[in-house]
């Protein structure tokens, strides 16, 4: 699997799960039309020229199809922090392609931006992604109670963190 800055070209590929409410079950956002995944992918190239840049979007490929994204964002320029998020097209579930992203993900923010704190979240129901997060080695802080409005109700969140002289103790991009 490698991981690229997404194009314009991509929002198709984005659409095929981005369109799918197994994929959006516990986001704030979708099943999004064709029009909401273009806008959400050029919005995301832009994100690449903006200075100073906060958004880093990428596509996940593997033999070249686009099976997933991850973004990284910078929360906060002061403190060193970032967010990692991620989704991957169902026929992807479970062959590692979240986890790769999610490795890949920590390299950038640690080895090339230089962040202190990554973290990320996730719906308590979302078990597979909170899965992801432990085999990153992230560690889990605890739950935020109603963070989100979503087509069921009330969503919480589970946080997971992971800091810069613990993710290289375990060796860079590795996990725990």
């Amino acid at each position: 699997m490698t991981l690229s800055r997404i194009e314009l070209a991509d929002w198709r590929a984005v659409h095929s799960w981005a369109s799918l409410p197994q994929v959006c079950r516990f986001q704030t956002w979708g099943p999004n039309t064709e029009q909401q995944s273009l806008a959400f992918v050029a919005e995301a190239v832009e994100a690449w020229a903006r200075s100073p840049q906060a958004r880093f979007a990428y596509a996940a490929r593997v033999e070249g199809d686009v099976v997933g994204m991850g973004e990284l964002h910078i929360r906060s320029r002061e403190r060193a922090q970032g967010e990692i998020t991620y989704a991957v097209h169902p026929r992807a579930w479970g062959h590692g392609v979240g986890t790769a992203i999610g490795r890949q993900l920590l390299v950038r923010g640690f080895e090339h931006l230089k962040l202190h704190r990554i973290y990320a979240t996730c719906d308590p129901r979302n078990l597979g992604s909170a899965r992801v997060l432990a085999k990153l080695g992230m560690t889990w802080e605890g739950r935020h109670r109603h963070t989100a409005l979503i087509r069921d109700g009330w969503r919480d969140s589970e946080m997971f963190s992971i800091l810069e002289d613990e993710w290289r103790k375990d060796g860079p991009g590795t996990g725990a």
